[in-house]
């Protein structure tokens, strides 16, 4: 199955129409027709049923035949994650974290942090299409970096962790402290890691220091770790 992706469509419309891109897609490139099936989300935990009306190559549109809303995951996840040198790299954690399923994701700029500034809008491309390949319906909230100490003062979750590589303080396994069905906000560090000032603020704002495993892992790394372990936690 092929999935499409239509933020504006709802459960009370009748017709959609496709964006000029996302036409010459299906009639150009999948060279659709009318009365084909599409699959399309909204992002929202919809999934639709449409039929193909109308297939020009500027001007698709669509007939919904039926609507279904998904049940959300049984947890919700907030990563965290500074920002990684090569962009590239930040991107492949993007598609990595929305296949495996996530609810948002924050960029934190911090001490040791080599990309200050970052761009959302190609970032926000990515997880759209991580979304359509591995059919979910759920598209995860990107928000705008923020730095690490603003980030802190944030309202989070009660269940909230710093992952750290620093071993002269105690860390405890993060699939050891992880519960089935929580609410929970993971901090992952840039190349370099955590500052120990950032450290120590964190655990003194009430975030529980954890570890990801023996191995030293990239940023990108890391996240994907974590957010896969929360994942795995969830199916038991």
């Amino acid at each position: 199955m092929q999935l499409f992706f239509h933020p504006s469509v709802s459960e009370n419309d009748q017709e959609v129409r496709f964006s000029r891109d996302e036409s010459r897609h299906i009639v150009k490139v999948l060279r659709k027709r009318e009365g084909d099936v599409l699959q399309l989300t909204n992002g929202k935990g919809w999934m639709f049923e449409t039929e193909i009306i109308l297939a020009e190559p500027n001007n698709c549109s669509a007939r919904i035949l039926s609507s279904e809303k998904e049940p959300p995951a049984p947890y919700h996840l907030h990563l965290a994650v500074a920002p990684t040198k090569m962009n590239d790299r930040y991107e492949w954690f993007l598609e990595k974290a929305t296949e495996i399923g996530i609810q948002e994701i924050t960029p934190v700029i911090c001490d040791h942090s080599e990309r200050k500034v970052v761009k959302n809008e190609r970032f926000q491309r990515v997880i759209q299409s991580a979304l359509k390949q591995s059919l979910h319906t759920r598209v995860p909230i990107l928000h705008e970096p923020v730095n690490f100490s603003e980030f802190l003062k944030q309202e989070h979750p009660e269940t909230k962790f710093i992952a750290h590589c620093e071993e002269s303080k105690p860390r405890k396994l993060l699939s050891k402290v992880l519960k089935k069905g929580i609410s929970a906000t993971i901090l992952i560090g840039p190349e370099g890691d955590f500052s120990t000032q950032e450290i120590e603020q964190a655990i003194a704002a009430g975030w529980d220091p954890v570890s990801l495993g023996n191995s030293r892992l990239r940023t990108e790394t890391a996240a994907v770790v974590a957010c896969h372990t929360a994942a795995l936690v969830n199916e038991e």
